[in-house]
Parts: structure tokens; sequence; C-alpha cells
């Protein structure tokens, strides 16, 4: 099927990016643009933004478009927010350089340099775009409150400054930001603290994918380093597990449990007699190993049944 845009005979396959102007803050701090409303047969379409330093594309999201980040002079820095790690990743970028917001990540960009210029390169001719400004002055603050536990009045006093949609913060007259002092340095230089530029590539490993199990994930070895068994110095050394301990001939293996006698184990267990006083000239009838040498373990003489003689 034919594309009606190109071929209708008003088709125009030219624009100038800066005559469109989507958003100024100032005279060094701009946005034009390309999209199809300038070139309906573009497929694409771009920012064209101009930032000095310290000057920051507010929070943001994009609901239908990646977006890709070139930078044609200066430095800045880019963050994503990673929703499968819960991470921020962070690059410092200078001309020449990209880098990529996936679609419906929330992101930012922070302008490094005395001046910079970068294009923010989109796959759709028009993006939607939610702002954080617009996000945090509209949501109530009895919702923070339930959901966060923030203080209502402390939310409010924090977003009052947010009057209207901000693309490129701070909004003017945002106290010491708006001056050219050494303080304004010395702020810039804290902002950056928590920034830097990503390990090169192969340097760290890759984010483990995320687990819903409630498990944690198995730890992960750098390709040079890869888990080998544990070596084994007993005989034999292919064994694949430690041979049983060994014991002395001469001391038996016990349990130091000792399993309670039974009942008819208590009836004949010999019991130590302990006799009263008065009774003990009766000691020999519960000796349960009578001696036959002496003659009060026997006890009496039996009766015979002969009459003793007498004189």
């Amino acid at each position: 099927m034919l594309d009606p845009v190109l071929t209708s005979p008003n088709l125009k396959l030219y624009a100038d990016s800066n005559d469109t102007l989507n958003y100024k803050r100032d005279a060094g701090n701009y946005i034009t643009q390309v999209f199809g409303a300038q070139m309906p047969a573009i497929a694409t379409g771009f920012f064209n933004v101009h930032m000095t330093q310290g000057i920051i594309v507010q929070p943001h999201w994009h609901t239908n478009v990646n977006e890709l980040v070139f930078v044609i002079s200066g430095e800045v820095i880019t963050s994503v927010f990673n929703p499968f790690t819960q991470k921020l990743m962070t690059y410092k970028l200078k001309p020449g350089q990209v880098s990529m917001f996936p679609k419906g990540w929330f992101h930012w960009i922070l302008t490094l340099s005395d001046k910079a210029h970068i294009l923010t390169i989109f796959d759709q001719p028009t993006p939607d775009i939610v702002y954080g400004a617009d996000f945090l002055r509209h949501i109530p603050k009895e919702i923070l409150h339930i959901a966060y536990c923030i203080n209502e009045e402390d939310y409010a006093k924090a977003v009052a400054p947010l009057k209207e949609t901000v693309i490129l913060g701070p909004p003017p007259g945002c106290g010491k930001r708006d001056d050219n002092t050494s303080d304004n340095a010395s702020y810039f230089e804290s902002v950056q603290q928590p920034f830097g530029q990503q390990p090169a590539y192969g340097a760290q490993q890759a984010p483990s994918a995320p687990n819903y199990y409630g498990y944690p994930p198995p730890p992960s070895y750098p390709f040079y380093q890869q888990a080998r068994p544990p070596q084994y110095t007993a005989y034999p050394s292919y064994a694949p597990y430690p041979q049983q301990p060994s014991y002395p001939s001469q001391t038996p293996y016990t349990s130091s449990y000792q399993q309670p006698p039974s009942f008819q184990q208590q009836l004949f267990q010999q019991q130590s007699f302990q006799q009263p006083q008065p009774f003990q000239h009766l000691q020999y009838l519960y000796n349960t190993q009578p001696d036959s040498d002496t003659a009060a373990s026997r006890g009496p003489e039996p009766d015979t049944g002969t009459i003793p003689e007498t004189e």
C-alpha cells in the first residue's frame, strides 16, 4: 500500500529545526523541534536542546517512544531508572557519544559544561511526555500521606514553587543556582558527586534477572573465574565426597544419648537396700549376693529334728 503522504503533490522533505520553538527558559536555555507537524513525511522526530551549566531536562518519562540522546557539543549527564534492577543507570556524555532511554523508563539530563547542544531523537513522529513537575504538583497531598506517611503540610510547601510545567529546570528565580558566584560552583560540584562515568564494557557484571520467587539469585562469576569443585586429598583422590570418619578400635562408638530403662528393667534392677538401725541384724535377708564363708550370711541353722543331748 502506498503512503498517501509520500504520494501527495504537496510533499515536503525539508524542515528547519530552528524555526519551531518548543520551550524557552531564557536566552541560553531553549528547545526547538522537528516532528510530524513540521515534516509530515518524517518517521521519527527530535528535540534540538540548548542548555547552560547546571540546567536540567527535568525528570520525565515517555509512554510511546524510545529516546536516543546525541551530544553535539558540551558535556551532559544522562540518568535513567531501570525498573528491573531498581537502580539508576548514569552516563557522562561528550560530543559524538549517545545514550538511550527505553520507553516508559524515568529519566533526566543534566548539563556539566558551560554550554551544551544535544539532540533527543525518538522512534515515533510524536512522543507522549509525562513531566515529573506535573505529577508532583497535581497529586493530592492527602494521597501522599496515606501512601507514604508524608506530612501533608510539608509536601504542600515543598511543591509550592511548581506553578506550571517546568521542562528546563530549575525555574527562574530559584536561588543561588541562578547566581554566577563561587557558591553556585560549589553547589554544582555537590550535584555531580553521586554521578560518574560507567566502567568500560566488560568491566562490570550484567545485572541478574529479577527474582520473583523470594530466593536470592545464585552467585555470578566473571568469565575468567569459573566455579571449581573442591580438591580432595583423601584416597581416592577422585571421590566426589569426603570419606567417613574412622574411630579407634579400642574405643567403640557410643552415643551420648542414654535410653531410659524399661518397666521390666526397673523391676529387676538391683537396688541397694537401706535398712533402719533397729533391723540391722536382718540385713542378711536382703543381701543379693550371699557369702557362703560367713555364718551371718547363711542365717540361722535349719532344724534337723535331733534333740540335743542332756547331761
